[in-house]
């Protein structure tokens, strides 16, 4: 039994342009990520964005920060604060929201003032930072109005368990992409949570016997009103981290489907690298390539269709740190 990933073309993602190197800040310099321009640039085809140059402030450039109400902060000259680019950098997030339906997730430059996505410094208006800060102005915009996609600081993509979390929301996103494009349907939409169940229970057990209710009556809606409506509660709930606790019972679900399969040898030692996994002893990766090695000797079509054993490609090799 292949198991194997699926996605015939490489997903977008929207990257803020620092972060692949191009010379866009204030100073005239970068952010380089060896992530993003090494490990990722194979497995995804980058959109980068500079919304500060975009709205015309040049490079290099007067600094701008944020000032005011933490919720709704102002984009001011640091030295000029008459400097007012709340406005322009905001439109630009709603024009590019709409303009990028294509990608699959964004990586944000973390602190900025245009594209941080939380704890951006904002400051009062005699210049004490606020406590907690606020998010960047393009990236507010864009984000209220693509609420399901994927998105991520470049920073917090060194936490390996947050990198793998983003990255199974931007397959996801990518899966579901493709399947709209081909057309929504009631048959196809059921096909989708299928193949995401032992994911989706993995991220958020609770969300998991909600959606299959949700989709208990998907006949008396058109698969165009709930698929949206579903896939929203899918990316929500995929948007919470898994645990050793929740992949554990997962791997112990899967576990169950090989017990007519496997001599009482075998059964001891999957157990065994479970409960190593579950105590923090071994990565997710090692359980994960047994069951797929059991499973490829003892074919089953339903666990061949599900996305927890390769919800991304395995060069990427993000369950071997957590």
């Amino acid at each position: 039994m292949a198991m194997h990933f699926d996605l015939t073309q490489r997903p977008k993602l929207g990257i803020s342009a620092c972060l692949l190197g191009e010379p866009v800040r204030f100073n005239g310099g970068h952010k380089a990520s060896r992530l993003c321009s090494h490990s990722l640039a194979a497995y995804f085809d980058f959109v980068p964005l500079c919304p500060e140059v975009a709205i015309g402030l040049g490079i290099p450039r007067a600094p701008i920060r944020l000032i005011g109400d933490p919720k709704a902060p102002r984009a001011v000259g640091t030295r000029q604060p008459q400097h007012d680019h709340t406005e322009a950098l905001a439109e630009f997030g709603k024009v590019m929201a709409e303009q990028l339906g294509d990608i699959s997730g964004y990586i944000f430059m973390q602190k900025s003032p245009s594209c941080g996505l939380a704890r951006v410094r904002v400051h009062q208006v005699s210049g004490q930072a606020i406590e907690g800060g606020g998010r960047g102005i393009f990236a507010s915009a864009f984000c209220a109005l693509r609420p399901d996609l994927p998105v991520e600081e470049e920073g917090r993509l060194n936490d390996p368990v947050l990198r793998e979390n983003f990255f199974t929301r931007v397959y996801a996103y990518a899966q579901w992409q493709a399947l709209c494009r081909e057309g929504l349907t009631h048959k196809a939409i059921i096909a989708f949570h299928s193949r995401y169940k032992y994911q989706l229970m993995a991220h958020d057990p609770v969300q998991y016997k909600v959606l299959g209710r949700v989709l208990g009556d998907i006949g008396a809606h058109l698969a165009t009103e709930i698929g949206p409506r579903y896939f929203s509660a899918l990316m929500t709930a995929l948007g919470k981290c898994a645990t050793r606790g929740t992949h554990s019972n997962v791997l112990q679900h899967l576990s169950g489907y090989l017990k007519p399969h496997l001599n009482p040898m075998e059964k001891a030692e999957l157990q065994r690298l479970i409960e190593q996994y579950r105590s923090g002893v071994i990565p997710l990766v090692v359980p994960i390539t047994l069951l797929k090695h059991h499973f490829n000797s003892h074919p089953d079509r339903y666990i061949a269709q599900q996305a927890y054993l390769q919800p991304h490609p395995e060069e990427l090799s993000l369950r071997n740190a957590v």
